[in-house]
């Protein structure tokens, strides 16, 4: 066998999967886990046969490695990834390279680059996103960093991408933390994009009565649309279809509806905020996750909070097809804030994105893979400084003609007593977006009210400032 150049650290399940998808392309891989016993049941169980090398230490993992080596690692996000690069430091040679393949925060990111080139070492921050299929089969990759160690793993990394019409699945996304924060902000859309496939779920299920049946039959048909055909509605309809062998009954009835989450869509808020961009979406999906996670308390207030509990009692079809406009028109509104951050984090912090790129590497591979990004990719080849999504023909034209039926979902929701808490914020932040003027001049008036903050005025010259004694008038 030739001696592999391309190990992976970690053997749970991307791990191995990314393992077995380099060494598929035709490049041998090296692997090492810390617990000696996973590995020696990945190289039963998976791995006869194929051009892998164990090694059970790191010193055999590294002297396995033909240089520049190229070294994967898959370990949790966090100090456990620092002490692998700490372990690895004095193993390795200058130009040999460490590649994270974790959800790691982009700000680690940033300084484990700088810390390993000023040692000789490449590093690459890489966001993975596809799941374990994706892993295996080929995931959506976003590689930041340093450029020349990119350079070095770009033979593999389009080989094991996900391949669409116009390309593998990955691109050198940009220096330091870039494509971390790339991946952080997938990661917000796809929380965009869960709550808001959950709140149509909600209306269609509890507002409307469609039983598992029906609502398999929805999710597959809009699945067949421009607009909404993607991995998260295909696996919606998919999970309406399984029925509980225990009891009968859809097993999606009997989850218990409290959602969890790993950090990255509270990060992207965070970075939003600190960045002065709004993504109310994100945030809403966030919240809404955390209030789900208080089922004990919900469960109580439940007894003593009372509010609608009526069916829809309207055209059935005309609400199911409003309904897909309103997540349409919603879902427009997660990827418009999702581009706009990657936008402002771009200048902010020097990664020069290319926002019509990032579009493409979605389109395969990632969870947030859907047909109309194809649209976006477009939008942004078109005007690469487009400030909004929003504002590109196709997509200002679609929200036009549908805020109508936007509008009556969630009145006819909140008529219902159902929440739709990322429906709102899509429409509230599309309402706030196109308007001229905002309320903010009474809570300019109030800041110089009660501490002098100061205020501009519309009748004269944007950075000129005034201060009004409120109170003398009283």
């Amino acid at each position: 066998m030739t001696q592999p150049s391309f190990g992976v650290i970690g053997l749970a399940v991307m791990g191995e999967n990314l393992a077995l998808n380099v060494e598929s392309r035709g490049f041998p891989v090296a692997v090492y886990n810390r617990t000696a016993a996973k590995t020696e049941e990945f190289m039963s169980k998976r791995a006869p046969g194929k051009q892998v090398t164990a090694a059970y230490s790191l010193e055999e993992f590294v002297k396995t490695l033909a240089r520049p080596r190229k070294i994967l690692v898959m370990v949790k996000a966090g100090k456990p990834v620092d002490a692998v690069i700490e372990q690895l430091k004095p193993l390795l040679d200058p130009d040999d390279m460490i590649i994270d393949g974790g959800n790691s925060l982009y700000g680690d990111t940033e300084r484990r680059t700088q810390d390993l080139e000023a040692t000789g070492l490449g590093f690459v921050g890489m966001g993975v996103s596809g799941g374990e299929e994706g892993a295996l089969n080929g995931p959506s990759l976003m590689p930041g960093g340093t450029d020349t160690a990119y350079k070095e793993l770009e033979p593999i990394l389009t080989k094991i991408a996900a391949q669409v019409d116009d390309g593998p699945c990955v691109t050198y996304i940009g220096p330091g933390g870039a494509g971390h924060y790339v991946k952080m902000v997938h990661n917000g859309i796809e929380y965009g994009d869960m709550q808001l496939i959950a709140e149509a779920y909600d209306i269609l299920k509890n507002g409307l009565g469609l039983d598992h049946k029906q609502l398999h039959e929805v999710f597959s048909e809009w699945n067949t649309t421009d607009e909404l055909n993607s991995f998260l509605i295909e696996i919606t309809a998919d999970i309406f279809k399984y029925v509980d062998q225990d009891t009968n009954l859809p097993l999606v009835d009997l989850i218990l509806d409290s959602a969890g989450q790993k950090g990255t869509g509270r990060w992207t808020v965070v970075s939003s905020l600190e960045l002065g961009v709004p993504i109310p979406t994100m945030y809403a999906a966030v919240n809404a996750r955390v209030i789900s996670s208080y089922k004990d308390e919900r469960i109580a207030a439940a007894k003593e909070l009372t509010g609608p509990a009526g069916k829809y009692d309207g055209d059935a079809k005309a609400l199911i097809n409003k309904v897909r406009d309103a997540l349409y028109c919603s879902k427009m509104c997660s990827y418009a804030q999702g581009m706009a951050l990657l936008s402002k984090a771009s200048e902010e912090f020097n990664y020069n994105l290319n926002l019509a790129e990032t579009a493409r590497i979605w389109k395969g591979g990632c969870i947030i893979r859907a047909g109309f990004l194809d649209k976006i990719k477009n939008a942004f080849n078109e005007n690469p400084k487009l400030p909004n999504l929003l504002l590109a023909p196709e997509f200002k034209q679609t929200i036009l003609d549908r805020q109508n039926a936007w509008r009556e979902v969630l009145a006819t929701s909140n008529q219902l007593g159902i929440p739709v808490p990322a429906f709102s914020a899509s429409l509230d932040y599309f309402d706030s977006y196109r308007r001229e003027r905002l309320p903010q001049n009474i809570t300019q008036a109030q800041r110089d009210y009660f501490g002098a903050h100061t205020y501009e005025r519309v009748d004269k010259p944007r950075g000129e400032f005034f201060h009004t004694e409120w109170a003398a008038n009283t």
